[in-house]
């Protein structure tokens, strides 16, 4: 009996540190949408989430493991889109239509968090996944297109240009371009 009542404690206290590291996750990642990860401290972690900040460094001993959490959850909650399903179209250019339009809704999503990561920390590690998910996306954009030499190395650019959120941002943002719009006139640039 008394194994049975020690087990059950045992889980219960893993729940609620579960619930706490959540907590602290979400905190974080609503502050890195409003504020930007340098502007955010470890006390406001901690006010936000309702907990001291012991318990935030218990549950995440470094900014590092912090950022990694953050990430991850935020990736979670935010797939990126699939370049794999682009591949299922031959025609090139609507191969690239279909991945910006997909691109730029993610970027419309995203726009809170990537606008202040990408001023904050725009070479940290904890952004290397993104930046590869894209240059991989750019490559299977590049797969059918027929050019070679300068020709292809030119359109590789002009695809990873178009599939830029800071792209997106300057046509949609500041130009004022609806995403279908901002997709069609970087198929004239781009492809």
């Amino acid at each position: 009996m008394i194994v049975v009542s020690r087990t059950y404690k045992l889980k219960r206290r893993a729940e609620q540190q579960d619930e706490t590291r959540r907590q602290i996750v979400e905190a974080t990642v609503e502050l890195h949408q409003t504020v930007g990860p340098a502007a955010t401290t470890i006390a406001q972690i901690a006010e936000r989430a309702g907990v001291g900040r012991v318990t935030v460094y218990r549950h995440f001993p470094d900014e590092e493991a912090l950022l990694q959490a953050c990430s991850s959850h935020y990736a979670g909650e935010h797939p990126l889109p699939d370049p794999e399903a682009w591949r299922s179209i031959a025609d090139p250019r609507e191969r690239l239509r279909t991945a910006l339009l997909d691109a730029y809704a993610y970027h419309r999503e995203t726009e809170a968090m990537f606008t202040h990561v990408f001023r904050d920390v725009p070479d940290h590690a904890v952004a290397e996944p993104y930046h590869a998910h894209w240059r991989h996306a750019t490559e299977v954009l590049l797969e059918p297109f027929r050019e070679r030499g300068r020709r292809r190395a030119a359109l590789r650019a002009g695809i990873a240009l178009a599939l830029g959120f800071e792209t997106w941002r300057l046509l949609a943002r500041e130009q004022g371009l609806a995403d279908d719009q901002a997709a069609e006139l970087m198929l004239r640039i781009a492809g």
